[in-house]
């Protein structure tokens, strides 16, 4: 069989592919920032002095870093429903998913900047009068969180590619929209190429912002 990419074919995807992108992003950013919310809060736990609570923090993380995102968007999208009794539409399951995925992640990272601070700076700020609260808003968090940084950035980028697995339930995403695509055109490779370099083209661009970051960070700890 003579097989000849078409480049042509594939330049003429991208108007389409497009029309996913914004798909795409939306659910990464919400999903990511849902996410960061339950990354502190049970990054916090796992570091909290009752039992119960690093146990409680510890099944979340286990189960959803354990499990694949795929497995954890069905269940979201078929399953949950029959549990609660009302269906949910494709968007706000691959939120979900993203969010309690990256939440687990997100919560290790939380744990290990927040345990990385040594003690005696909070007992400085306890010293110096802050109350517990004070003492960790203005002296641990701003610390760990520049810590925390490089490994949010790249979980935000894992979470975009994760976003590729959700046409599974029908998402209007870059993979959906190619496969829409590939139905009328019978070009596969080639739209899978442009997928390919679209992925690429968002994950190269934030880990230029993560390095640049870095960098900066590194600079200014050398002046």
């Amino acid at each position: 069989m003579n097989f000849q990419f078409d480049w042509q074919a594939a330049f003429d995807s991208v108007s389409a592919l497009l029309n996913g992108l914004p798909m795409t992003l939306l659910i990464s950013v919400i999903g990511v920032l849902i996410g960061m919310v339950l990354g502190v809060m049970f990054g916090m736990l796992r570091l909290a002095p009752q039992w119960y609570l690093r146990v409680l923090a510890t099944v979340y993380v286990e189960i959803f870093r354990g499990t694949p995102i795929l497995v954890q968007v069905l269940f979201i999208f078929y399953g949950l429903p029959a549990i609660i009794g009302h269906p949910l539409d494709p968007f706000t399951a691959a939120v979900a998913a993203i969010a309690v995925n990256s939440g687990a992640y997100i919560s290790e990272v939380v744990r290990g900047g927040v345990g990385s601070i040594d003690r005696g700076q909070r007992e400085a700020g306890l010293s110096l009068g802050l109350g517990p609260l004070q003492t960790f808003t203005h002296i641990t968090w701003p610390q760990a969180l520049k810590r925390m940084a490089p490994a949010l950035g790249n979980q935000a980028i894992t979470s975009i590619k994760d976003t590729s697995l959700f046409s599974v339930i029908g998402i209007g995403e870059l993979v959906r929209q190619g496969q829409i695509y590939i139905a009328a055109t019978f070009n596969a490779l080639e739209v899978y190429l442009m997928i390919g370099v679209l992925y690429l083209a968002i994950t190269l661009s934030l880990s230029a912002l993560i390095n640049f970051y870095e960098r900066t960070q590194l600079t200014g700890r050398s002046r």
